[in-house]
């Protein structure tokens, strides 16, 4: 079966209802559902098959390769997203114009991304908490989404925020550790997001412990920037 026939969708399916028959499809056959249809197998296909279509990209180069025959591996590992994005940051750095005070860069720039964080890491705990009372329930599920729905507007806006203005040398440090924290809420976003459309508890781990990384980058970058207020 090709992607489309594992999710049980039409090849003119919008994104939205390939995210349905997705997420329908992995509690129908999660192992931990208590349903004579549980098949970790099933789940392996079907997580293979919306890390393509769920992507938009990843899609429209899966479906060119399916009219030409041929198949193809469109994901792409944290590592190398990590190094473009480092790239792309420094190379920014080194041609931007250096003309900004500190004490604009930290007004405009640090405290309003400060501010962004916190929004997104502090309420992960309790959103979880409020989750295990039945991660199977779809109101639940659908109210811990809304949250990472959030949190995917505030890192945006963060990562706009960041690149807006170039820091002045002397907050290099804290630039640099507001540049790793949200790289690491992406990340933790995404694999929080796999959480809620397979119920996977690895997804939910690994996003845990990605967020707990990028909280004590968080911290470093208050405790530099501390020097300079």
């Amino acid at each position: 079966m090709n992607h489309y026939q594992t999710l049980q969708v039409n090849p003119q399916a919008t994104q939205h209802e390939i995210k349905l028959a997705y997420r329908r499809l992995a509690k129908q056959f999660h192992p931990d559902s208590h349903r004579e249809a549980k098949n970790c197998d099933r789940i392996i296909a079907l997580n293979a098959a919306y890390e393509v279509l769920g992507d938009q990209k990843s899609r429209r180069s899966y479906d060119r390769q399916q009219q030409l025959g041929q198949t193809s591996d469109f994901f792409v590992s944290r590592q190398a997203r990590n190094a473009a994005a480092q790239q792309e940051y420094q190379k920014r750095r080194a041609t931007a114009n250096p003309e900004i005070s500190y004490q604009q860069w930290l007004r405009e720039i640090y405290h309003p991304i400060d501010s962004l964080v916190v929004k997104i890491i502090q309420p992960l705990e309790i959103e979880i908490e409020q989750l295990s009372a039945d991660p199977f329930d779809d109101e639940l599920m659908e109210d811990f989404g809304n949250y990472l729905d959030t949190c995917n507007e505030y890192w945006q806006q963060a990562q706009e925020k960041l690149s807006s203005k170039p820091n002045p040398a002397q907050l290099a440090g804290v630039a640099a550790n507001l540049y790793y924290c949200l790289n690491h809420i992406g990340d933790g976003i995404k694999e929080l997001q796999w959480f809620t459309m397979n119920y996977n508890d690895q997804y939910l781990h690994t996003g845990q412990e990605i967020f707990r990384i990028a909280g004590k980058l968080h911290v470093q970058a208050q405790e530099r920037a501390c020097a300079f207020l």
